[in-house]
């Protein structure tokens, strides 16, 4: 078993990282960095954290609960060394790829997920915007392969702590580009606006939480224009700060789809299961669909007020 004193560090850095966000918001403000905050958006970021915080801590055995469950029935021993966790590190990071993607092209899952995206902000505080729902989703079985295979639970815990740690920073205007060699490799900040925008030729890119290899192995890389600054947010903004409901709202509209009148079983299911965006009347639009839109519509990417009325008609 690993020392703890690993883990208490992993905890140490993330409450440092922590005191960056007053620092940017300070800086931003004074003009010495690129950078927006908005109070409102803030303290809701951080009322949203303590409800993650609240969650997490409480049901947080049913994801840890699972991995030690499929390491109690492993299928191979192997051992707690150093090339062990650098390999943990990046299978971890494939994991959380997959998980990424799924809870973008799927509405039960989005339904967890899009309170992370739901800010029209991009900052450090952002991180804080995180799911109270994650371990309800079922999403949560997908921390036990790695287990089962045989890592120790510990390494699992501690390569997940640290791809979060480094997603911390990625989460910033302040950077604009690194140089090209680490923009290839890994994600950055400028791959990862390109994941928070709602323009529609950055929706569903940019997984990966520390390498871009799997994007790039994947199809779904799409890099930062000069010519198309990205717009934060969620196709149909909420509008409000609410934190209830910037973490529920989107479990709302699922309830009221899946319940309406002279819908088909599989119609209620898609509704549940299909893309963010679908609907049996086509009265929304998939990104898919929203992408064709403006496809068609000859859309110059940036061009203002072109883009706007196409994905007023999505979900």
């Amino acid at each position: 078993m690993p020392d703890p004193v690993y883990l208490r560090l992993a905890l140490l850095v993330q409450l440092v990282l922590l005191l960056l966000i007053p620092l940017e918001a300070a800086l931003a403000v004074a003009g010495r960095i690129r950078g927006e905050y908005d109070l409102h958006d803030t303290l809701a970021n951080v009322a949203v954290s303590v409800g993650s915080i609240f969650f997490w801590g409480t049901l947080g055995w049913m994801y840890f609960g699972g991995v030690l469950y499929a390491y109690h029935h492993r299928l191979f021993h192997i051992p707690f060394a150093g090339w062990s966790f650098a390999l943990v590190f990046v299978l971890e990071d494939c994991r959380y790829y997959w998980w990424h993607r799924i809870s973008h092209r799927s509405r039960w899952f989005w339904a967890s997920h899009v309170v992370h995206h739901s800010s029209q902000h991009f900052n450090l505080s952002t991180n804080l915007r995180q799911s109270w729902t994650s371990q309800f989703s079922g999403l949560t079985l997908l921390g036990m392969p790695l287990a089962l295979i045989g890592f120790n639970p510990a390494l699992v815990g501690l390569a997940f702590t640290l791809n979060l740690i480094y997603q911390f920073w990625i989460h910033t205007e302040s950077v604009d580009r690194m140089p090209r060699w680490f923009e290839w490799l890994l994600n950055t900040p400028s791959h990862h606006r390109v994941h928070h925008a709602s323009n529609p030729g950055y929706l569903d890119a940019n997984y990966a939480g520390v390498f871009m290899l799997w994007d790039r192995m994947f199809g779904s890389f799409v890099a930062e224009r000069r010519d198309e600054p990205p717009r934060y947010g969620i196709v149909s903004n909420l509008g409000t700060f609410n934190p209830v409901r910037i973490a529920l709202h989107e479990y709302y509209a699922i309830a009221r789809d899946v319940f309406r009148r002279n819908l088909t079983w599989l119609q209620r299911l898609a509704y549940l299961f299909a893309p963010p965006g679908w609907s049996h009347d086509g009265s929304r639009a998939t990104t898919a669909q929203l992408r064709a839109r403006v496809a068609r519509a000859g859309a110059v990417p940036g061009g203002p007020g072109v883009l706007d009325p196409l994905l007023s008609a999505g979900d």
